[in-house]
């Protein structure tokens, strides 16, 4: 048995272990990080050669969660593991984005971390065990990689902040951040807040980078108990041709830096860059080979160098910007007129066609999922369309972008959706991007904050989102924060921070940083300055819309609910659904019912009032109780021999007795009614063992005049103690019958 080792060390009281040796050891690095019961296998394995001209760093990332780990078996059709869910694909890019800035930049080989979690307890979120799987699986291996990093789950819990908390304490927190960094910066932060204060976000950091700290120290431990660290694998992953370099950075500088200061738009922008690369090209002498992919890649170089230096120098941006300035905003509600909620938000290039639905209980969606089960309420989809940037690109479903966009917008929107009853709906809220220069999740944030709004929807208030970006230069110390970014200054700039708030404070963030050297200085001006933005934005949403309107629109379905005893669940459902099912056949309307506690919770929804009304009172019907002494009209279900049985309300049927139909005796049911025919009877009596309902006719009928009620019972002849009056003895106690004469021949005299 192979010989493991193992570093195990203890988190805001929490013990965690690191252990390495024992499983995946073909792996270029395995480990398993335990807390508790949960258990994530995290291993590294990377190419020994880049391909060809590649110039980025193809890092794979997968966290796949294992049914068996929790005990359960897939609710799939297949019945195993298929392809990752959006959760799994979120905690994925929380690794990669702590990952991706920590590879030497002339790294090119196709790499990939596989993290699967193989045994879990549900009261441990592993998704802040991931990262420090991760950077252990990588620092005990050759792979070349500038860590190690960590992460942890920072959350404020009645006022305190706690490390990796339980999942059931997170019910109390109005802070739940992921954050991720090395021993030095943070480089990775995720999370949702109940309208905290920047000061309080800004503490939140700090205390997670303490814990960091303490995650670094121990994986450097176990690469110590090892026996050190293995030296990083040789590799030559570039190609290079100085004087080519120093040709294009002579030539091209100034003219690039020309037209970064020219406040041209990104088409314009970009189509003077490439007439740059044209003249370049045309100024070689005939004949010359050119090397398209370093040349592709010296003119990018010279494009980051120029653009970063205008930024730092002159303090203004590419677009003519001040750093601080949001570009333009317009806005408008109701565009689509057959969408229950709609809004084009448009910020600079960048816009967003965003439509809100509402649905029922029905069309909540299922969450199927080792750690993640149960059902959704709020869905929130962000599309990015080619056509967007101008390109040709087929649509294969959402990828992982798209699937991180739109969960940052949906954790700054829920924040401020309003519970039940008073938002009795499943909300769905899809954003097209239909133009995009940077900061589209922020403008599907905007967007959907007043598509909300115009669906009538009662948000406690209105929701801004933006972007903000960093140049920082480590020669000169100088930095420089940008509100709102462009896209090129995202892909050419040190940071990404995207913050979300209302107008009492931040709800949900997300920063990536791509550099090392972040100072906390940095990070308080990027909050400062982002509160400014958001509020700026949000004055001008309210232009357009300032509060929900005050009632739906005309399409959008009315949900009435209605609390039953848990007894009636089963009369409105009716066996194998057949009275819900007809009750919907019958109005329109959709009708859903759940199960909590002792009571029953049926929901009604319909866009038509008479088919609400209708099913409603169908409804009401199933779940009254019968009153003894009240009249109804009822329906003639059957007939027997001795009566029939009386529908009086939808499932309840008595017996209206053959003697209690009118005052005169009836020899028979013939005739006397017809199935379907309504009738109006009495409820007289209930039997209080089996509850079965006694009806009458007779009753509500005039007496015939002249009529003589029976003798009661007491006055008949008495019956003995055998069941026999005393009227003569019966035939059986009078001996045998004497035989009979026989009958005369037919004919006979």
């Amino acid at each position: 048995m192979s010989q493991a080792t193992i570093k195990t060390f203890e988190i805001d009281g929490k013990t965690i272990s690191i252990e390495t040796g024992r499983l995946a050891r073909q792996a270029d690095g395995a480990v398993v990080v335990k807390m508790g019961d949960t258990m994530i296998l995290a291993t590294a394995v990377s190419a020994k050669e880049a391909k060809e001209d590649v110039d980025f760093m193809p890092l794979t990332v997968d966290y796949q969660e294992k049914f068996a780990s929790v005990g359960r078996i897939p609710g799939s059709f297949h019945k195993r593991e298929a392809k990752l869910s959006d959760y799994e694909v979120l905690v994925s890019r929380i690794v990669d984005r702590a990952l991706r800035p920590l590879f030497p930049e002339n790294y090119h080989a196709d790499t990939q971390v596989a993290l699967t979690l193989i045994s879990a307890d549900k009261n441990i979120m592993p998704d802040a065990l991931v990262g420090l799987a991760a950077s252990a699986a990588l620092i005990v291996s050759d792979i070349p990689f500038n860590g190690p990093i960590s992460e942890v789950r920072v959350a404020r819990i009645d006022g305190k902040f706690v490390i990796n908390p339980y999942k059931d304490e997170l019910e109390r927190a109005d802070m739940d951040l992921i954050v991720a960094g090395t021993e030095h910066d943070l480089n990775m932060v995720e999370g949702e807040c109940a309208e905290v204060s920047e000061a309080d976000m800004l503490e939140a950091l700090k205390v997670a980078h303490a814990a960091i700290k303490l995650q670094i120290k121990a994986q450097w431990e176990l690469v110590e108990m090892m026996g050190g660290k293995k030296p990083f694998r040789e590799y030559n992953h570039e190609r290079s041709n100085p004087e080519l370099e120093a040709a294009i950075m002579e030539f091209a500088y100034d003219k690039v830096y020309a037209v970064a200061k020219s406040k041209a738009s990104k088409a314009d922008r970009s189509a003077a860059f490439k007439a740059i690369r044209e003249e370049y090209k045309a100024s070689l002498p005939e004949g010359t080979e050119i090397d398209k992919f370093l040349m592709n890649k010296y003119f990018h170089d010279v494009e980051y160098k120029a653009v970063r230096a205008m930024i730092i120098d002159d303090r203004t941006r590419l677009d003519g910007r001040k750093l601080d300035e949001v570009r333009s905003i317009w806005s408008e509600v109701n565009y689509l007129p057959g969408a229950h909620g709609s809004a084009i938000f448009t910020r600079g290039e960048t816009q967003s066609l965003t439509t809100v639905t509402l649905g029922t209980k029905n069309d909540e969606q299922l969450l199927d999922s080792p750690m993640n089960d149960g059902y959704a309420k709020f869905l929130l989809h962000y599309n990015f369309p080619s056509f967007s940037t101008g390109e040709v690109r087929p649509n294969r479903g959402p990828g992982r972008r798209e699937i991180g966009h739109g969960n940052l917008a949906l954790r700054g929107l829920k924040r401020v959706l309003p519970g039940a009853p008073e938002n009795p709906y499943t909300v769905r809220i899809v954003s097209d991007i239909l133009e995009s220069n940077g900061s589209s999740s922020m403008a599907t944030v905007c967007a959907g904050s007043l598509a909300l709004m115009d669906a009538g929807v009662k948000v406690r208030g209105a929701v801004s989102g933006i972007a903000m970006g960093l140049i920082n230069d480590e020669e000169s110390g100088k930095f420089a924060v940008l509100s709102d970014i462009l896209g090129d200054e995202d892909h050419l700039g040190d940071m990404d921070f995207k913050v979300i708030g209302t107008k009492n404070g931040i709800v949900a963030c997300q920063m990536d940083i791509k550099i090392n050297g972040l100072k906390w200085e940095m990070v308080e001006e990027a909050l400062n300055q982002a509160k400014a933005g958001r509020l700026h934005i949000m004055d001008e949403m309210n232009k357009t819309i300032a509060e929900p309107n005050a009632d739906y629109k005309p399409n959008a379905p009315r949900i009435v609910t209605l609390t039953i005893d848990k007894d009636f669940i089963g009369a409105v459902i009716g066996p194998g659904g057949k009275i819900i099912q007809g009750m919907q056949r019958e109005t329109g309307a959709t009708i859903s019912i759940t199960e909590e506690g002792n009571f029953g919770i049926v929901e009604v929804a319909s866009s038509n009032k008479e088919s609400l009304e209708k099913a409603l009172g169908m409804i009401r019907a199933i779940v009254a109780i019968p009153e003894v002494g009240a009249e109804y009209v009822g329906k003639v279900k059957s007939i027997v021999d001795f009566g029939a049985f009386i529908e009086i309300m939808p499932g309840k049927d008595g017996l209206l007795h053959i003697s209690e139909i009118g005052w005169n005796r009836l020899a028979s049911m013939e005739g006397v009614f017809q199935v379907g025919e309504e009738v109006t009877v009495k409820l007289i009596e209930v039997d209080q063992k089996t509850g079965k309902l006694k009806l009458s006719r007779k009753v509500l009928l005039p007496k015939p005049e002249g009529y003589v009620e029976p003798a009661p019972r007491e006055n008949r002849p008495p019956r003995d103690g055998q069941g026999r009056d005393n009227r003569g003895p019966r035939r059986d106690d009078r001996g045998p019958r004497p035989p009979r004469e026989p009958r005369p021949e037919s004919g006979a005299n």
